[in-house]
């Protein structure tokens, strides 16, 4: 067992390593937390423990399935975790806890604390998006499955509007059979309520992008939780044009290089300056004159930088540009791009281009139209005021004073323990 520091509260926050956004957004939080007030642990795959600051919490070790492996699954359109991989984790999930003995435990999308923190009788904390609350009303969009080759978009879109529903009761299953052999009730074959089961939910959104209605007292929205990686500014950062607008372009730890080289030479004459991060996905060989890329760029900063912000469409880096106040154009792949996208849309904060429908000559036309019109980075400007009055912090500290109050361990709102 860790030993405590007497007077302070435990926190530990596991992170499912499968993407970047999954350990930035329990980061942003962790680091929000006072250190005269709290004791943090935090653990995740030890593939992103250089992004760890060692100085402001414990750092612990927790496997997930690989990045690779998480986003074939995801792209396939199959299960991404089955009944023996959750088990897995509930098993590594309680050695930890047994370790920390904490009093909160915060996740995000480490499904298998649905069990394993019930199982240790701890009240236990998750983040989400609200695109993803039972209580939202989202329009799915058919991500780029493979059965697009065949049917294409428009045919592909009817046929997920009706089987979708299916795959997702389908997707709901493991976590449900592995909560009925631990005598825990079912969730329901509602994908939506197995992502954001806790007892206390957090949406890292504002209300004013993403509503949801009828919310009951154990959901939150706390407000964009932003982060950037800490490091060194790439020797091109002070040297930049200032006599052209500036291009911020970063496709994530999910993106693909060969879409970032594309968008490279779609811009490569255009009378712009573009910055890019690669998360080392892509080495320039060819890379053009009017481009600077970098493996990492401080997001919020790159995104303050810039006049627009093209992204996979997740909602990390779109909340770092909204921040900023600047228009975002988002290329998604996944479902959850797709969900996030399709309400910057809808607010006139940006456009969306499907990722299986790039071109050099729609990219270029797209900057062009957003750069050209304001109304994009106005709408943006309108989103940046509501985040200003979203402080995650307090936000997360009202939660957590909420369970010390109430003790809201394994108790859940009755519309969660019925099956349907």
């Amino acid at each position: 067992m860790i030993e405590t520091v007497s007077g302070k509260r435990r926190i530990l926050f596991i992170a499912e390593a499968v993407t970047l956004a999954h350990v930035a957004r329990p980061l942003a939080l962790a680091r929000m937390l006072d250190p005269a007030r709290y004791e943090v642990f935090f653990a995740c795959d030890s593939r992103y423990n250089s992004l760890l600051d060692t100085s402001r919490y414990k750092v612990l070790t927790i496997d997930s399935i690989s990045n690779g492996e998480f986003l074939k699954l995801l792209a396939s359109g199959k299960r991404l975790y089955s009944k023996a991989t959750l088990a897995a984790y509930v098993s590594a999930d309680l050695e930890l806890i047994e370790a920390c003995q904490p009093d909160i435990i915060v996740g995000d999308f480490r499904l298998s604390l649905s069990v394993s923190a019930r199982l240790a009788a701890k009240p236990y904390i998750t983040i989400s998006n609200a695109y993803w609350s039972p209580y939202a009303k989202p329009r799915f969009i058919v991500p780029e499955l493979p059965l697009l080759t065949f049917t294409g978009v428009k045919l592909g879109q009817r046929l997920f509007d009706l089987m979708g529903p299916v795959a997702f009761r389908y997707h709901a299953l493991p976590l449900n059979q592995l909560r009925k052999q631990y005598g825990l009730p079912s969730l329901g074959l509602n994908l939506a309520r197995i992502y954001t089961d806790a007892d206390h939910t957090l949406y890292a959104d504002i209300p004013q992008l993403i509503p949801t209605y009828e919310l009951p007292d154990t959901h939150h929205y706390v407000g964009p939780t932003l982060w950037s990686p800490a490091g060194s500014l790439p020797t091109w950062w002070n040297m930049l044009p200032d006599d052209k607008p500036i291009v911020y372009v970063t496709l994530g730890s999910s993106g693909n290089g060969n879409l970032l080289s594309t968008i490279l030479k779609a811009l490569a004459t255009a009378p712009l300056t573009i910055i890019a991060a690669s998360a080392g996905k892509w080495q320039p060989k060819d890379c053009p004159s009017n481009a600077y890329v970098a493996d990492y760029l401080p997001g919020e900063a790159a995104a303050q930088r810039a006049s627009v912000v093209i992204s996979n469409g997740g909602s990390q880096t779109c909340y770092q540009a909204l921040a900023c106040g600047k228009p975002i154009i988002g290329i998604p792949s996944n479902l959850d791009q797709y969900l996030n996208m399709q309400y910057i849309e809808a607010a006139g904060a940006g456009q969306m281009i499907r990722s299986g429908k790039i071109t050099a000559e729609r990219i270029a036309g797209m900057v062009s139209e957003v750069l050209g019109n304001m109304r994009y980075t106005e709408a943006s400007q309108r989103l940046m005021q509501c985040i200003s009055v979203h402080p995650s912090q307090s936000r997360f500290e009202e939660v957590i004073d909420l369970i010390d109050k109430k003790r809201t361990v394994g108790k859940f709102p009755k519309e969660f323990s019925c099956e349907k």
